[in-house]
């Protein structure tokens, strides 16, 4: 009987995962860090599911990990809670109102006109402000010594001049391997002990590890044998999410990389649907589900959500059973800071072509983002709030130049 209860006491249900994680995923605006923090108060002060020791070390561990930390951080919390059932819980309550909401919005863009909306370009220009933001805020903290700088300059000036998914991929790996070797003395290993507890073996964590791989690599190579659009965005979506350091507003450039080009979305749908996303509550990373349904009605919403978010499943439960052995490693930290200064360099390019070149055409543009730019940095609007006005204002707009020309 005691064990019994004892079980009961460490699993809760997962139904109790579920409908807490999506409180959250209804109310938790404001980006990953304000995401953390909604999950402090939540998991760890009002449910007390797990302390604050080992809350601490899951943002740490996530954090490392490529991906969306938030959304890693309660996958952890809800595979804690009630094992993988409750990871899966946990994930899909807090990215299903942000899902569904986003890929609403790609449907009524998909029956509205682009041509001369001024509500979709006021989303473009709150897009050059937001992705502004996060440069200058990632930068302070990723690329704040001159030799993380020198990797962020070079990485943005290689992938403007040689665009593409791949050449992405290939500044990122350079830049590990820089940071490994030039960071090396100036990354201290913490020493701390884990506060994680590991609940799955070594062996089911390989397994899954290398499962994150072999997907990483056979996906490209299935996808030029078997000419499946569905096929080719899960490819598309799960790159994206295996190699997205340093937050969500780096997954911008991945993606456009891969899905404009491809013309599954234009760069003008493809921007006001980012900016979307900064409005509603949850992760960052359901901008997937917007292109997804875009690009392909309700089976692309399911094919993207899930290929983006996958990998975060197989490294978060795979990474559980090595994290005290990998937080001591001084290499392996200085590796991720070399490819965090080469995401700030990725998210720069980014933030001029395609975002300023699309969005910027006149001085009364440069002003508007200006003043946006004013209101998140310095005055901490929170960026739905901006994306908000902006729209009304354009709207508005459009509104008033109907009237005159009518």
């Amino acid at each position: 009987m005691d064990a019994k209860k004892q079980a009961a006491d460490r699993y809760g249900s997962v139904w109790e995962v579920a409908i807490t994680a999506l409180r959250l995923g209804l109310t938790s605006f404001g980006g990953p860090v304000a995401h953390l923090g909604y999950f402090y108060e939540e998991y760890v002060k009002r449910k007390k599911w797990i302390d604050e020791k080992t809350y601490a070390d899951l943002v740490a561990l996530c954090q490392f990990l490529p991906g969306p930390a938030s959304s890693q951080v309660g996958i952890g919390i809800g595979f804690m809670r009630a094992g993988v059932w409750g990871a899966l819980a946990a994930w899909l309550g807090f990215t299903l109102p942000s899902a569904v909401a986003l890929s609403l919005v790609a449907v009524w863009l998909q029956h509205h006109s682009w041509g001369d909306a001024g509500w979709m370009h006021g989303l473009l220009l709150v897009a050059v402000a937001v992705v502004a933001q996060a440069v200058w805020e990632m930068a302070r903290k990723f690329a704040s010594s001159r030799l993380e700088a020198t990797v962020a300059i070079i990485a943005a000036a290689a992938v403007l001049l040689a665009p593409g998914a791949w050449s992405q991929v290939a500044v990122i790996a350079a830049a590990g391997g820089i940071g490994a070797v030039g960071l090396r003395k100036n990354v201290a290993p913490s020493s701390s002990a884990a506060g994680i507890p590991p609940f799955i073996r070594r062996s089911t964590g390989v397994t899954l590890l290398l499962l994150f791989a072999v997907l990483l690599v056979a996906l490209p190579l299935i996808r030029t044998w078997i000419h499946s659009p569905l096929l080719a965005l899960f490819d598309s979506f799960y790159r994206a999410g295996a190699l997205v350091f340093g937050g969500g507003h780096v997954v911008l450039p991945l993606l456009e990389a891969e899905v404009v080009p491809q013309g599954w979305v234009t760069a003008d749908q493809f921007l006001a649907g980012y900016s979307a996303s900064q409005a509603v509550p949850g992760p960052l990373f359901t901008f997937a589900a917007y292109i997804g349904m875009a690009a392909f009605g309700w089976k692309g919403t399911l094919v993207a959500t899930a290929a983006i978010f996958l990998p975060s499943f197989l490294l978060v439960l795979g990474a559980f059973p090595f994290w005290h052995w990998l937080r001591r490693q001084p290499r392996f930290q200085a590796a991720l800071a070399g490819m965090n200064a080469a995401v700030v360099g990725i998210l720069l390019a980014a933030l001029y072509d395609p975002i300023w070149t699309k969005a910027v055409n006149e001085l009364a543009d440069f002003a508007f983002v200006l003043v946006a730019f004013l209101l998140l940095a310095v005055w901490k609007w929170p960026a739905w709030a901006v994306v908000l006005v902006s729209f009304v204002g354009g709207v508005a707009s459009r509104i008033v130049r109907l009237m005159f020309d009518a």
